[in-house]
């Protein structure tokens, strides 16, 4: 049985269009990520399933009932917030078990909710402690504990994680995937961090201007992104956009024109609607460049920073005109990210290069135009 359906949400904030006929299904036992830029609406998403913002028109369901215009508590959600929200006053016990007490349930039913919550999230020794007297992640681990004791259908995360530092951060990924796994419920997660998304998820929602763009597995939408949106967003360092022009275009690939570099023949998805002479940006993961001159399509480029990170080396460098300043990144460069430790100089001459299998084709309206590629693949 589904356990959330959203189906064709619509808000609106004054002129505002916030939500743009939203349709999604969420399947029992998922974790659901939702990314977009600030102001994409996801936010919004999460607060009208949790019946804290109304929806203009559309509906929700969840475990399969209408709970469209449904008061929050009778929705069976729980929801832990960016802001950990604890009182002050109250202990860690005392916290966590406060929603059942207002709901007015036998103080042993509490007792043993709060244990068992203790007990999944590693701080039943810090049961009689204030939330003055815990670190930021234990304080998490409490807001989270709040929700795990009232047994809710479905958790909603809003940004649960963007107060902790880096180190507590990827610690709470691991906890709260674990979580996951032993409660195997469904879980609704609103981040900005693409490695939150693409280390957590089951299926990633992207959002942009309040509609979807693309839903998938996370390998998936990296490999596969319908269009140079996706493609733009997930992916850290992000993708390269190279600006084109297609100077033939045949059944099942097209020759493209870009500054700097030979014709690259590169492959067309079965439908793709370009013609000769269209304008087309051709995309480039970090990881698909190589340094040296060992790839079909190479140019020479000048080094402008090499970020030294152990386990690979991110060099940024200037291959003008390859990217030009109107493309998505802002700037002149080219970024390359290499496997391993690489002894490359800041200013130094390189020559760069990918191979236009590896490459991806967008249109003039940002749609992708190459076929599928390999979910994982092997370099």
């Amino acid at each position: 049985m589904n356990s959330v359906e959203l189906i064709g949400l619509d808000k609106h904030y004054g002129q505002y269009h916030a939500l743009k006929s939203l349709d999604l299904t969420i399947e029992k036992g998922e974790f659901i990520v939702m990314v977009g830029p600030s102001g994409c609406g996801k936010s919004t998403l999460l607060k009208t399933i949790a019946g804290l913002e109304t929806v203009d028109t559309g509906k929700i369901t969840i475990g399969g009932k209408d709970v469209t215009r449904a008061e929050p508590g009778d929705r069976g959600i729980a929801m832990v917030f960016q802001s950990y929200a604890l009182y002050p006053h109250m202990t860690v016990a005392e916290n966590m078990g406060f929603g059942l007490r207002m709901a007015r349930r036998p103080k042993a039913e509490i007792d043993v909710a709060v244990r068992r919550a203790a007990d999944i999230l590693r701080i039943t020794e810090q049961l009689d402690k204030l939330p003055k007297q815990l670190s930021g992640g234990q304080r998490q681990r409490v807001a989270i504990g709040r929700a795990i004791t009232r047994s809710p259908d479905v958790f909603l995360f809003d940004e649960p994680l963007s107060n902790l530092d880096a180190a507590l951060r990827t610690q709470m990924r691991v906890e709260l995937s674990t979580l996951h796994a032993e409660l195997g419920s469904t879980m609704i997660y609103v981040t900005h961090d693409q490695v939150e998304a693409m280390t957590m998820a089951s299926r990633i929602v992207v959002l942009n201007k309040g509609a979807i763009e693309q839903v998938g597995s996370p390998l998936a939408l990296y490999a596969n992104p319908v269009n140079r949106f996706v493609a733009g967003f997930l992916g850290a360092p992000r993708m390269n956009f190279i600006e084109g022009t297609t100077t033939e275009v045949g059944t099942d690939d097209a020759l493209v024109q870009l500054a700097g570099l030979a014709p690259l023949r590169i492959a067309l998805r079965q439908g793709a609607t370009v013609k000769t002479g269209d304008p087309v940006t051709v995309g480039i993961r970090p990881e698909a460049f190589a340094v040296g001159g060992s790839k079909p399509a190479s140019c020479p480029a000048r080094v402008r920073l090499v970020e030294n990170l152990g386990r690979e080396t991110v060099v940024y460098a200037d291959a003008s005109p390859l990217v030009t300043s109107g493309s998505d990144t802002g700037t002149r460069n080219v970024t390359i990210q290499l496997g391993s430790a690489v002894a490359v100089a800041p200013n130094s001459e390189i020559t760069i290069g990918f191979d236009p299998a590896d490459a991806y084709l967008f249109g003039s309206d940002g749609a992708t135009l190459t076929p599928a590629k390999p979910e994982i693949q092997s370099r």
